[in-house]
C-alpha cells in the first residue's frame, strides 16, 4: 500500500516540477526540487516494492513506478556525477571576461557577478582541462562580426549587449525544460596579429550547473568554428 501510495506521489512530482517550471508556473529551482523528490519518493517506493515482492506480495504498481522512476532519476544524475560544483565558467581564469549589462538586469539585482576567483579556476582545470579559448586568424573587428552572427543564430540565446566597439557581447541562455537562465559574455581579444575569442558562462540558480556552462562554450565555440 505505502509502496503503491509513494509512487504516485513521486510520479506526480515527477512529472509536475518540470511542468509547472517549464510553463514558469513555479521558478525554475522549485520545479527542480519537485522534479528531485519526485525522483527520491521513486526510490524509496522501489525499495518498499521490492520488500513486498521479498515477502511474497507480488510486484505491484509501486515497485513498477518505482522502479521506472529511480532509473530515470539515476540517469538524469549521472550526468552531473563528474563535473565540479561550480557554477561560473570562463576560457580566461586569470582575466575572465567581465559582465556590464547583466547587472542591470531585474533577476540578476543584488547578485554578485564577479567572477569567484583561485577556488572555481583550480577546480574548472581538474574538471574541465580541455576548456580554451578560441584563436582565430583574423582581426578583432572581422572575428566579431562573426560571433555576432553565430551568437544570433544559438536558438535558445537572447542577446542583451552587443557592442562591436568593445568586441564584447552578452546574453541569457534559458533552459528548455525547467527554464533555467544562465548569463554569459563573449569578448573577441586582438592576439599575435590575430585574435582570441573568450567566453564566461554563469548559473543563477545552484551551487553546481552539472556541467550546463562548460557544454555551452563549448557548443557555440564549435558553431563558431
Amino acid at each position: 500500500m505505502w509502496a503503491t501510495r509513494l509512487a504516485i506521489g513521486a510520479l506526480g512530482a515527477f512529472v509536475v516540477g518540470p511542468v509547472l517550471a517549464h510553463f514558469h508556473v513555479l521558478p525554475a529551482l522549485a520545479g527542480f526540487g519537485l522534479f528531485v523528490l519526485g525522483g527520491l519518493l521513486g526510490v524509496i517506493a522501489a525499495v518498499l516494492g521490492i520488500v513486498r515482492l521479498a515477502r511474497g506480495g507480488g510486484t505491484g504498481a509501486g515497485l513498477a513506478v518505482g522502479a521506472v522512476l529511480t532509473i530515470t532519476f539515476l540517469f538524469v544524475a549521472a550526468g552531473g556525477r563528474n563535473v565540479p560544483r561550480i557554477n561560473d565558467i570562463t576560457t580566461d581564469t586569470a582575466s575572465p571576461p567581465q559582465f556590464v549589462a547583466a547587472g542591470s538586469i531585474a533577476a540578476n539585482q543584488g547578485r554578485d557577478m564577479t567572477y569567484p576567483g583561485a577556488s572555481f579556476a583550480e577546480q574548472q582545470r581538474a574538471g574541465y582541462p580541455d576548456l580554451a579559448p578560441l584563436k582565430v586568424a583574423a582581426s578583432p573587428d572581422e572575428v566579431y562580426k562573426r560571433v555576432a552572427a553565430t551568437a544570433e543564430q544559438m536558438p535558445t540565446w537572447r542577446i542583451t549587449r552587443s557592442d562591436a566597439t568593445a568586441h564584447a557581447l552578452e546574453g541569457v541562455d534559458t533552459t528548455w525544460l525547467f527554464g533555467f537562465q544562465d548569463d554569459f559574455v563573449i569578448e573577441v581579444r586582438p592576439q599575435d596579429g590575430g585574435s582570441v575569442v573568450q567566453m564566461r558562462s554563469k548559473s543563477r540558480d545552484g551551487k553546481g550547473d552539472v556541467g550546463a556552462n562548460a557544454a555551452r562554450i563549448k557548443a557555440f565555440f564549435a558553431k563558431l568554428r
